[in-house]
């Protein structure tokens, strides 16, 4: 092997032409270290060199052999390595197992001791069963089966690195609500066909960590809400559809995670989660109501996890947390088996780190439940959508005459500290979506008005029947616990006090333990959101858009101890049950608190059925504008316990803030 002349920059040069297989990968790449990628002069040597390298017939060096020029692939192999860790912890790498691939083509031995000492200690790197490495560190679905088909890791071992994350990290966060005690049984029964099929497995979420929000029925442990008066009510005997087709998928349930109580409000707070934590900010909520899943899938808890949306809450934490989220049109996933708010507005949906993961594989999934007698919703969906693979038409393709329709009533221009950092991000991902060949058509029409538009919302009235009909369902296992609730009622009566209702809420709450959709109002409010429905539809058609495009929040997510999630623009979807995907479009400036910022998302609402479309265009934006980053503490190394049982996680209830009161709705 010939020696080289090392600079500083050519590590980062080698890294254009040898990891990525196309010149966009490499292009995403550069400006995540930004790199120049018109450094033409540098980029030709570099192309010498490498050919200088691999072009050679001699031999390696005997990893013994302390030459000029063994010390010199030493210095190749640490530099060009830890540039290469750089790039996979923000996710262009799809494991550490291909970054060894990628040395061994590189011709440096990556058996050499001293190279493996350079391994060891990396960011969350599991030692695998032949000594290769598995990261959970923004894993993806593909690069967690890339290492499991290719034998570099079991999936026991997949499992017990996320296991060990949410042991080791949790408290930073506050996100999981109880582990599931069977998944490392799960894991080792995976194995079994994994190693008879040399390293062959169906199911498109094969040993895949997931999370679920703790409002899905899953038959391994209760269905709480998040509430303490149901945190003792019998274990379901059976899966949400969902979940069996999850299930049945192989994915494998790490965890329940915290939600905002009931899934009510956004702050993600619960009597019996406590206070989830922004990963990004400790200051400030994690968006919600499915905060939960937002704080776990962004610190790397779990690959991906499951939501619920009845105004905001599967985008609202995906934005907060650099995140994709996607709420189906009313009717793609049955929502049965799910604590209910409103037959009108509730969805359920994927959370993750990338288009690939929550829009594309885990919808299909999700979606595969297909028509479902427990959720007449499910009828609607037409002949040609059952069965849509939404993997299959992902490419990074052009924005080239796409017209994108930008919601001018969905920002708040007033200068503030919490706004104007939407407001650039906003204007920054606008003009890029522009240079890239989209028409952006402003929407100026003053009927899009959030808070005028939420007068509409049904949740008061379709509450407490959707809620009693939910506890009192025949597939619950018969209990003679007479404190469990069977109604809204009881949740806020038996036993007293546990329940958590934010003071914003109390009036609301009230109101609906006496509103039914027999009220006078409700009839108007059905026909005011058919009106809304059919302005939505008249609006893309008079300007022939593909998508309407919005921050998901006007504002940064607020504080923990503020009043409400202020400032969110999902209610048009909401009512509408229209199709929306969320992608963050960046972050704010690094602050005390946030040392990698704040994180900001942006809505693009199509018209029904049109979810192919909506993720096309995501997958380009994520293309052309990858801001995601891991939270400054979930990229700390986790040592990998050596499980034989599930450790018990608890949540910490400590830490609720004295603005949002246990027990009480507000009664004097």
């Amino acid at each position: 092997m010939a020696t080289v002349t090392l600079d500083p920059e050519f590590p980062c040069s080698l890294l254009i032409h040898i990891p990525f297989p196309t010149q966009r990968l490499a292009s995403s790449a550069l400006r995540s270290l930004q790199v120049d990628e018109e450094l033409s002069p540098l980029v030709t040597r570099a192309f010498s060199l490498v050919s200088q390298t691999q072009s050679t017939d001699a031999p390696p060096a005997a990893p013994s052999a302390d030459t000029a020029e063994q010390n010199v692939l030493r210095v190749e192999y640490k530099a060009t390595t830890n540039r290469m860790l750089r790039v996979a912890v923000n996710g262009f790498f799809e494991s550490l197992g291909l970054i060894v691939q990628i040395m061994e083509e590189l011709d440096v031995d990556v058996l050499h001791e001293g190279a493996l000492q350079d391994l060891e200690g990396v960011q969350g790197v599991v030692k695998g069963k032949d000594g290769v490495d598995f990261n959970p560190i923004e894993a993806t679905i593909a690069s967690t089966h890339h290492d499991l088909f290719t034998g570099l890791t079991t999936c026991r071992e997949v499992i017990s690195s996320f296991l060990s994350r949410i042991e080791a990290l949790n408290t930073h966060t506050n996100a999981v609500i109880s582990t599931n005690p069977d998944c490392l049984v799960e894991a080792d029964a995976a194995d079994a066909p994994l190693a008879a099929n040399n390293g062959n497995s169906s199911g498109r979420l094969f040993c895949i960590p997931t999370v679920l929000k703790d409002n899905y029925d899953a038959s391994f442990a209760p269905t709480t809400g998040g509430c303490l008066a149901l945190a003792t009510s019998t274990t379901p005997n059976y899966n949400a559809p969902v979940v069996d087709a999850l299930n049945k998928a192989g994915a494998i349930i790490l965890a329940k995670v915290n939600l905002h109580e009931l899934a009510l409000e956004g702050l993600s707070v619960s009597s019996l989660g406590g206070q989830t934590i922004n990963p990004y900010d400790n200051t400030r909520t994690p968006g919600g109501s499915s905060g939960g899943t937002g704080a776990a899938v962004a610190a790397s808890f779990a690959v991906w996890g499951t939501g619920t949306d009845t105004v905001n809450s599967l985008r609202s934490p995906a934005s907060a947390n650099s995140l994709f989220s996607l709420r189906p049109t009313r009717g793609l996933i049955s929502r049965a088996g799910i604590i209910p708010i409103s037959y009108t507005q509730d969805a359920v949906g994927p959370i993750g780190r990338c288009v690939e993961d929550v829009a594309a594989i885990a919808l299909t999934v999700m979606a595969s439940v297909g028509n479902d007698e427990q959720d007449n919703a499910t009828a609607l969906v037409p002949a040609g959508v059952r069965g849509t693979d939404y993997t299959a038409h992902l490419s990074a393709g052009s924005l080239k005459g796409l017209r994108l329709g930008l919601v001018e009533g969905f920002f708040n221009r007033t200068p503030s500290p919490e706004n104007d950092p939407v407001n650039e991000a906003m204007a920054n991902n606008t003009s890029k979506l522009a240079n890239a060949g989209a028409t952006i058509v402003p929407i100026a029409d003053p009927y899009y008005n959030a808070t005028a538009i939420a007068d509409l919302d049904t949740q008061r009235c379709e509450y407490r029947e959707s809620m009693d009909a939910y506890l009192n369902r025949p597939v619950m296992s018969s209990t003679n616990n007479a404190s469990v609730p069977t109604s809204l009622h009881d949740i806020y009566a038996i036993p007293p006090g546990d329940f958590l209702v934010i003071s914003s809420q109390y009036e609301y709450v009230r109101t609906a333990l006496v509103s039914s959709t027999s009220n006078a109002t409700y009839n108007a409010i059905q026909a005011g959101i058919r009106n809304l429905t059919l302005y939505l539809q008249q609006t893309f058609t008079s300007n022939n858009l593909d998508a309407l495009i919005y921050p998901e929040q006007k504002n940064l997510v607020v504080p923990i101890g503020s009043p409400s999630q202020s400032g969110r623009n999902g209610i048009l979807a909401a009512l509408t049950g229209s199709p929306v995907v969320t992608v963050p479009v960046g972050f704010t400036e690094s602050t005390a608190s946030a040392a990698e910022g704040v994180p900001i998302g942006m809505e693009i609402l199509g018209r029904s059925w049109t979810e192919e479309k909506l993720l096309q265009i995501a997958y380009q934006i994520q293309d052309i504008h990858r801001v995601r980053k891991t939270p400054v503490w979930a990229r700390h190394e986790v040592v990998v316990k050596a499980y034989e049982d599930v450790s018990v996680v608890e949540p910490d209830r400590r830490d609720i803030s004295p603005a949002y009161p246990v027990g009480t709705l507000g009664e004097t």
